[in-house]
């Protein structure tokens, strides 16, 4: 068996649960131990563990078109109607992370609105197929939303004309290419969204050089010399382990939710070691990554996106809305910032994305 292990590597690409889109010179040692998940402070509202009394929640698995079982958490409001056909949501969690991070909150707090949700594990991901773990797939983790239109559009309680899709942060740009491409998504709305490809090619606010990019291109292709050879899987970005005195804001932004008690969570059968790290050889799959190309395309179909005033990604929620067509909508929430809207019950506006689905997914 192969042995596993974190190695940093020179370009640490810009996803959504790292802070790191510049060069790093470093090459910090391998980790080979998980540090104790540290307390994190006390921040105001979140709530990412939230249960609601108020829906019922089945776990549900179904398969993608390339035989991949998607794993999926099926929310339904316990005074539905299930005699009648009703809206439904699909709901995409971060990039890097899995359907118990921000994704099941949302599911829940929609389906408390009145909604039938479901909030999935991206292929590769959490309790969905696909090996070897945590690999990068955008076509992929794009047909996974289809899939999921395809599993709730056959449910007794749902009307298949009435289907719409939520992708937060990383599965914002996924459910806008699934969205480019199947029609059956009558409403889109992303929320602290990350265009994963610019991402990747250009860095946060063009911060990456063609040199550095090519580097990264380079670093990944010659691993898989290593690898394919029996050498040991590389694994690149995600959200740092430890913080010290030259921890940036997003970097600390990141490790609160994602190494901490407020938002850690470890499928079983993985490592606390691996999460919100993709391979290497494959996170370069990003470089080939367009979501906003023909956005427009998407029209008469309704978008909303949903970014924090102080999001270091609000960048690609303005760049999304730019180049799409109407009817689309903009909202920017006061004083918030790229993590506080994956759980932060006080400033995420559930209120706006129920009226956003209700209007358009209506009769």
């Amino acid at each position: 068996m192969k042995h596993r292990v974190l190695i940093p590597t020179l370009l640490m690409s810009a996803i959504c649960t790292t802070a790191a889109f510049a060069l790093d010179k470093t090459h910090a040692s391998r980790q080979s131990a998980q540090a104790p998940v540290q307390q994190s402070a006390v921040v105001e509202g979140a709530d990412n563990f939230y249960r609601s009394d108020q829906v019922t929640m089945q776990k549900v698995p179904f398969n993608n078109q390339y035989n991949m079982q998607v794993a999926g958490n099926f929310f339904i409001p316990k005074d539905l109607d299930q005699n009648a056909k009703n809206p439904a949501i699909i709901v995409g969690h971060p990039m890097g992370a899995v359907k118990e991070q921000s994704a099941n909150l949302y599911a829940q707090k929609l389906a408390e609105q009145g909604f039938v949700t479901l909030s999935l594990d991206l292929s590769f991901w959490g309790e969905s197929e696909g090996q070897p773990r945590n690999v990068v797939s955008p076509d992929i983790y794009a047909e996974d939303f289809s899939a999921a239109v395809d599993f709730l559009g056959t449910r007794p309680c749902v009307d298949r004309e009435r289907i719409g899709a939520l992708g937060i942060c990383g599965s914002g740009s996924f459910v806008i290419s699934a969205a480019k491409i199947d029609p059956r998504m009558k409403a889109i709305a992303t929320v602290s969204m990350y265009d994963m490809g610019a991402a990747n090619r250009n860095g946060l606010r063009h911060s990456m050089t063609l040199e550095q990019r090519k580097q990264a291109i380079a670093e990944a292709a010659e691993q898989r010399y290593a690898e394919f050879t029996g050498g040991e899987t590389q694994y690149t970005s995600g959200t740092v382990h430890e913080l010290n005195e030259n921890s940036t804001a997003i970097e600390r932004e990141f490790y609160d939710f994602y190494r901490t008690p407020r938002g850690e969570y470890t499928t079983q059968g993985s490592s606390p070691q691996l999460t919100t790290h993709p391979t290497l050889t494959s996170n370069i799959k990003f470089m080939n990554f367009y979501p906003f190309d023909d956005i427009e395309t998407i029209s008469p179909r309704p978008m909303l996106f949903i970014t924090g005033d102080n999001a270091h990604s609000r960048e690609f929620s303005e760049d999304a809305y730019k180049r799409a067509a109407e009817p689309k909508e903009l909202y920017i929430v006061p004083n918030a910032g790229h993590v506080d809207l994956y759980d932060r019950v006080n400033l995420i506006p559930f209120d706006k994305l129920a009226s956003f689905f209700n209007q358009h997914l209506s009769r």
